[in-house]
């Protein structure tokens, strides 16, 4: 009988971990991480643009990105929280009213992520 509590234990503990590891993009994108990580991908300092409309869509943060000088940006970031500790990508962003480029063509958002796939000259 202890055997079998003990093995029904370490699975339920092993399945509440799993849970929470997991995490959502709500617990695992701070606002910090998000400005860091918008300010690489669009080429700008911290503090020359502001960040409005975040909506967390399970592990997928999405926001608007309003530039000091009049640009706006629509972007995303995706976060988890692991064993090892919270994890954000780099922030995908296209700026609005502008249609996204096809690869091959030149795009001055382009950013890591883009020129590995190719997107990017």
């Amino acid at each position: 009988m202890n055997a079998m509590y003990l093995r029904t234990t370490v699975i339920a503990a092993a399945v509440a971990f799993i849970g929470i590891s997991t995490g959502c993009a709500s617990v695992a994108v701070t606002d910090d991480a998000i400005e860091k990580n918008t300010a690489f991908a669009l080429g700008i300092e911290k503090g020359t643009f502001t960040i409005s409309n975040r909506e967390n869509e399970g592990v997928k943060s999405t926001y608007l990105v309003n530039t000091n000088t009049g640009k706006k940006y629509s972007c995303y970031v995706t976060g988890a929280v692991s064993m090892v500790g919270r994890t954000v990508s780099d922030a995908m962003c296209n700026e609005v009213g502008k249609p996204v480029k096809e690869s091959g063509e030149t795009n001055a958002s382009c950013n890591a992520l883009l020129k590995a796939a190719g997107k990017c000259n």
